[in-house]
C-alpha cells in the first residue's frame, strides 16, 4: 500500500465519498425532509412516528390527526352511556334493578303488606334507637313516589356518571355516606324535642324512607367533577329546587335533609377530585417498578 492511499483515508479507516473507484453509498432517507438528517431514522413526533403511534393504537390518519389536536375520537357524544350497564356501571345497575322490584311491589302488592314493609324500613327514631344499621340500609331500598318521580331519574343519571368517573365502590360510600349523614341530621333534633317536650311522642314513629338523601349528595358531589359552564348551573338549579322546597313548609324536615345532603356532596369536592386523579393515573413502566431493586445492586 502506498504512501499516498495511506494519506486518502479518513480517520476512521474509510476512504473519502469521492475517492476514486469508490462506489456511491445509497441515500439512507431518501425522502428526508428538512432538518432530518441523512442516516438518521426519523425522529419521534415526525411522519413515521405519528404513523407508527396511530398503527399501534387502531387510529386511522384521520383519528391520528384529531388526537395531536387534542379532540379525541373517543369522546364523541354517546348517548346510551348516560344509562346504567351491567359491565360500566354495575353497582348504579344493580341498585336500578333492586329499585325496580322493590317499587312493583309497593304498586302492585298488598297494601297492608306495604304498608308493613315501609314501617319496618322506616328511620324513624325508635327504629334507629333499636336497629340503626339495618334501618338505614332498608330505608334506601324504597322510592317515594315510584319509579315515575324525579328522585328515581335522578338516580339513573347521576349515578351513572358519578360511578363512570369513581368507580362501584366509591360511589356506593357518597350514596350511603350521604343518605346515613342527613339521616342521622335530621332524625336526632326530633329525638331532642320530643324528650324537651317541644313534639308529641307520635313524632318518634314519623315515617321516613326513600334515596332523595342520598341522590342529592351524589348531585352536589357529581357537580364537583364536572366542567365549570355545567357545574355552577346544576347547582344552582337543584339548589333552587331544594330552598323552594324548604320554603314551602309543607315537610321542613325532609327538606332540610335534602339541603343538608347537597352540601354534603359539595363538602366532598377535594376528596372526589383526589379519588379522581387517582383512578385516572397512568400506571408506571416497568423500567420505574423495577429502577428502585435495581439502585444499587453489583455487577453481575
Amino acid at each position: 500500500m502506498s504512501w499516498l492511499g495511506t494519506a486518502d483515508r479518513t480517520r476512521a479507516g474509510r476512504a473519502p465519498a469521492d475517492a476514486p473507484g469508490r462506489p456511491p453509498e445509497p441515500d439512507t432517507v431518501p425522502d428526508a425532509g428538512p432538518g432530518l438528517l441523512t442516516g438518521i431514522p426519523r425522529q419521534r413526533g415526525g411522519r413515521a412516528a405519528v404513523d407508527g403511534d396511530a398503527a399501534a393504537q387502531g387510529d386511522t390518519a384521520q383519528e391520528a390527526a384529531a388526537r395531536r389536536r387534542g379532540t379525541v375520537p373517543g369522546l364523541r357524544w354517546r348517548p346510551w352511556r348516560l344509562l346504567p350497564t351491567p359491565a360500566g356501571t354495575p353497582f348504579t345497575f344493580g341498585y336500578a334493578v333492586l329499585l325496580v322490584v322493590t317499587s312493583l311491589v309497593t304498586e302492585y302488592g298488598d297494601p297492608g303488606l306495604v304498608s308493613d314493609l315501609l314501617q319496618g324500613s322506616s328511620t324513624d327514631v325508635a327504629h334507629l334507637a333499636r336497629s340503626p344499621l339495618m334501618v338505614l340500609v332498608a330505608s334506601a331500598l324504597w322510592i317515594a313516589g315510584g319509579m315515575t318521580s324525579a328522585y328515581a331519574l335522578g338516580f339513573l343519571f347521576v349515578l351513572t356518571a358519578l360511578e363512570r368517573r369513581l368507580g362501584g365502590l366509591r360511589t356506593a360510600a357518597v350514596f350511603f355516606g350521604g343518605h346515613a349523614v342527613a339521616t342521622l341530621a335530621t332524625e336526632l333534633p326530633v329525638a331532642f324535642s320530643v324528650a324537651a317536650g317541644r313534639l308529641p311522642e307520635s313524632s318518634l314513629h314519623r315515617l321516613d324512607y326513600g334515596i332523595s338523601f342520598g341522590v342529592m349528595t351524589c348531585i352536589g358531589a357529581l357537580a364537583g367533577l364536572l366542567p365549570a359552564w355545567l357545574r355552577w348551573p346544576l347547582l344552582a338549579g337543584v339548589g333552587y329546587l331544594a330552598v323552594t322546597d324548604l320554603l314551602a313548609y309543607a315537610d321542613p324536615m325532609t327538606a332540610w335533609g335534602h339541603l343538608l345532603s347537597l352540601t354534603l356532596g359539595v363538602a366532598a369536592w377535594p376528596l372526589l377530585r383526589h379519588w379522581r386523579a387517582h383512578r385516572t393515573r397512568p400506571a408506571p413502566l416497568l423500567g420505574d417498578l423495577g429502577r428502585p431493586a435495581l439502585q444499587g445492586a453489583g455487577p453481575t
